[in-house]
């Protein structure tokens, strides 16, 4: 079946479905991992965006039902060189391709996915459009031009959980997560280091949290302008100085505007594996899982208050902040991984030693 990916700017790609059909938008983002496929595709970060992997054949390992991050796939569609038909892996339960089609997410492939992503790269993220019904290109980017993008788009209302639930019921230390739009493995990683996990929706005011009587709190990930959700950002403004706090990637942009900073727009974000950022106290240089499209300003904080703490090596932008008096810190990568390497999974550790420290102080 045929397939065309349309570009708000007017630009086309011709290729073949092999996915759900009919029409699916969203802001067109590279990622350059090389397998993951199936993390990434239910990373609810990725809601709103059509994904384009740089890796040129993608499928040949399959699905199965343990390589998910979250209840669903959230990307709106996927762009790929080349669909491996064959899937050839003991744990597959399936073809990539039945999976898409299963979740009603589109897929196109034999796109010059060089092209596109240096595309990307030099024109920024942009509105697109994949479609199988309407092969007009000039109606398909009218389409895409008119639908809704990321800017002012409150995104985490649509991926986080309905209600608490507990992860973990088991721990030495109680850690409440703020689902924004949290990846199973963080709190896989969380029930490791000897915590018991309740997650909570992103809508929990600070007052209900404090009165679970945590040892701390994480800020998840998730998708979309963190400009747009100020109950989240005023929820975390309350729970500062009262409760140790871990943000990671949407939970660092929530915390920088807590405590006085602003968000920006990447010109094409941060997506894939293989990231390389600084720890600016050791000098030591950590390849991290990224995904995010807004980034805290780091000339918006103040530096008498907060360290920078890390900063990516590619753009020189932020990664990384630490309160100099209250038990906070975060990160804009993902520490989790998954897919992707585990150099900064030490991060968790040191969210631990945090509430402690603090537990010992009665803090």
């Amino acid at each position: 079946m045929k397939a065309i990916l349309a570009l708000e700017d007017g630009r086309i790609f011709k290729g073949e479905s092999f996915g759900a059909p009919g029409e699916s938008f969203g802001e067109v983002v590279f990622n350059t991992s090389m397998a993951g496929y199936q993390e990434i595709l239910t990373d609810p970060s990725y809601k709103g965006q059509i994904v384009c992997m740089t890796y040129p054949l993608i499928g040949n390992y399959g699905v199965n039902s343990e390589d998910v991050e979250s209840s669903k796939p959230f990307a709106e569609g996927l762009v790929v060189k080349e669909y491996s038909k064959i899937a050839s892996n003991w744990r597959s339960e399936g073809t990539l391709g039945e999976y898409l089609k299963r979740n009603n997410i589109s897929g196109i492939e034999g796109v010059d996915t060089r092209a596109l992503t240096l595309h990307i790269r030099k024109a920024g993220a942009m509105k697109a459009v994949i479609s199988t019904v309407d092969l007009d290109e000039k109606g398909l980017v009218n389409k895409a031009r008119a639908s809704a993008g990321l800017v002012g788009i409150d995104l985490v209302r649509e991926v986080t959980c309905k209600k608490p639930y507990e992860w973990e019921k088991k721990g030495k230390y109680k850690v409440v997560v703020l689902d924004c739009g949290i990846k199973y493995n963080t709190l896989r990683v969380l029930a490791k280091n000897n915590c018991k996990v309740l997650v909570v929706p992103a809508r929990t005011k600070a007052g209900e949290i404090l009165d679970l009587k945590a040892d701390g709190v994480l800020l998840s990930n998730g998708p979309g302008d963190p400009a747009a959700v100020p109950y989240v950002v005023e929820t975390v403004r309350g729970l500062i100085g009262k409760i140790p706090i871990f943000g990671i990637c949407l939970g660092q942009q929530m915390l920088g505007q807590a405590i006085g900073g602003k968000t920006f727009k990447l010109k094409f974000g941060h997506h894939g594996g293989n990231h390389p950022v600084k720890d600016l106290k050791t000098g030591r240089v950590a390849i991290t899982v990224q995904n995010h499209g807004f980034c805290v300003d780091m000339d918006t904080l103040n530096k008498k208050e907060l360290e920078i703490t890390h900063i990516n090596l590619n753009d020189k932008t932020l990664e990384g902040i630490r309160h100099k008096r209250y038990p906070l810190f975060s990160v804009q990568f993902h520490p989790e991984s998954a897919p992707g390497p585990h150099d900064s999974e030490y991060l968790f550790k040191e969210f631990i030693n945090l509430m402690k420290k603090s537990k010992s102080k009665n803090f």
